[in-house]
């Protein structure tokens, strides 16, 4: 990208001091000490969005001027230096001083004006418009949190917008701080190295839903209720993720397609292959990840209709179990309404009754009773009833 820089190569074979920092050796038997931990960066006050501005020259800070006006008045004054200005949430006036400035694209600072951009790279001229979206996993709510970070990068300067608290650029800013040999190589190291950072910032997130998922498949089977609704947040997560990944993957391909063109230099072709090779895994993952919610909540759907199609043969075995009852005991009222209707009939008394005066009267009654209920038992019996 940028001609007025030289770059310098590694020496001997022997990997640069900033590579080494981006790589540390594998241990040796001996515990080097701890280094200070990073303070996140501050939300920057309502007046203004600047959260750090910075010159650099040869590698080291050399300013940190109080204000975007300072700092271009700075940055004109050393035409060998670098400006890094980190923003967050900026105004629109802002975004349209540092337009002016630097010379930015009209569709780049509207894009960057709104937030909710797909990842994505586009070159205006000598600047670079670079769309990130930056992922954490929040271990208490288990839920994954998207930020989206604009980056331009031009021949002397780097500006970061920050859209959301992700991704805190504090830790990359140390980092290359702490290795002037890779600041020296200019804004495109720093694009590099957050590019790097928003890739490493994946893995913790990766490893959260893996946990998410195994979770998941245990309650499916353990027939938990809440399950189904879980899938379908977590799906819509993979699905954020998933925009925030794949695109980066043809994005970092683009870049190295123009390395022989823009004269990068070869360790950070280095860098960047190896960033790449870090997005694909992770993109490959994210696409298992949709496949195997997918599967998951079939399965969970197989099982959750399998469940009520017991529950309704058990309902079912039920209601015939309860209509045979219901047989028995109307066709046993059947049969002693019989006799019960003849003796209620004569136990009438009634004076006009011929049967009342009959000598067979009485066994007649008997035996008209004992014949109807004989009849109705025998009926019932045929039509298993009883």
């Amino acid at each position: 990208m940028s001609e007025r820089r030289p770059r310098p190569a590694a020496k001997n074979g022997r990997m640069p001091v900033w590579r080494r920092a981006l790589n540390p050796p594998a241990a040796t038997g001996v515990t080097p000490p701890a280094p200070p931990a990073d303070p996140p960066e501050p939300e920057p006050a309502a007046a203004d969005s600047v959260v750090q501005a910075a010159l650099y020259r040869d590698g080291v800070r050399v300013s940190t001027p109080a204000s975007l006006a300072d700092t271009f008045r700075e940055l004109r004054d050393q035409p060998s230096g670098m400006a890094w200005i980190g923003l967050a949430r900026p105004t629109e006036a802002e975004l349209l001083s540092l337009a002016a400035e630097f010379d930015l694209h009209p569709l780049a600072v509207e894009d960057a004006m709104e937030a909710h951009q797909r990842p994505k790279l586009e070159r205006y001229g000598d600047t670079l418009f670079v769309v990130l979206s930056a992922a954490r996993y929040l271990d208490a709510a288990e839920e994954v949190y998207f930020g989206e970070l604009h980056v331009f990068v031009g021949p002397d300067f780097v500006i970061t917008v920050r859209h959301g608290a992700a991704p805190d650029l504090s830790a990359v800013r140390r980092r290359m701080e702490d290795t002037p040999e890779l600041l020296k190589l200019g804004p495109e190291a720093v694009l590099y190295a957050i590019l790097d950072s928003v890739v490493d910032g994946y893995v913790p997130v990766v490893s959260g839903v893996q946990n998410d998922i195994d979770e998941i498949e245990t309650e499916v089977f353990r027939g938990d209720p809440e399950v189904s609704r879980r899938i379908y947040e977590l799906s819509r997560e993979m699905v954020e993720f998933q925009r925030a990944t794949r695109p980066l993957v043809g994005m970092l391909h683009g870049l190295m397609a123009g390395f022989a063109k823009y004269g990068t230099e070869e360790e950070l072709q280095r860098y960047l292959r190896d960033v790449a090779d870090h997005v694909t895994h992770t993109s490959e993952r994210v696409d298992g990840f949709r496949q195997a919610l997918t599967d998951i909540l079939t399965v969970n759907a197989t099982l959750v209709t399998q469940q009520q199609n017991a529950e309704m043969r058990a309902l079912a075995e039920a209601g015939f179990e309860q209509n045979e009852e219901i047989k028995k005991i109307s066709s046993w009222a059947a049969i002693l309404f019989a006799p019960t209707l003849v003796g209620t009939i004569y136990g009438m008394n009634f004076d006009r009754m011929p049967e009342l005066h009959w000598v067979l009267g009485y066994p007649f009654a008997i035996l008209l009773m004992a014949v109807v209920c004989t009849s109705l038992y025998v009926i019932f019996k045929r039509k298993d009833w009883l």
